[in-house]
């Protein structure tokens, strides 16, 4: 259960990602949309985990594989926005959220 500080803590890593990836390191993401879907943050703010949905679903392994080479930038410029609200920057693991695949695999089906 995720107390309230957790709470406001994962929803400005969240928004902080996503600015970080568009505004920042554009590079990292180039030719695809990628979204980030939720944070869940450990309650001690050691580690986040960061859910991304990708979208052409074909550019999952290469979005993932460009983001977790990109770990360390993305959590240098995430410490450059959070330094006055925690004290240690949360270390960075990123996963893959295939819900939306999911949801038009199950419409596609629904389809036929």
């Amino acid at each position: 259960m995720e107390n309230t500080r957790q709470q406001k803590i994962a929803k400005q890593i969240q928004k902080d990602i996503a600015e970080i990836l568009q505004q920042e390191l554009p590079e990292v993401v180039r030719g695809s949309l990628v979204t980030v879907t939720a944070v869940r943050v450990s309650p001690d703010f050691a580690y986040a985990k960061i859910y991304v949905s990708v979208f052409p679903f074909d550019r999952n392994a290469a979005i993932m594989e460009s983001l977790n080479r990109h770990v360390r930038p993305i959590r240098g410029f995430l410490g450059q926005r959070l330094r006055n609200q925690i004290k240690n920057i949360p270390e960075l693991q990123f996963f893959l959220d295939d819900s939306l695949e999911y949801i038009e695999h199950i419409d596609d089906a629904l389809k036929r």
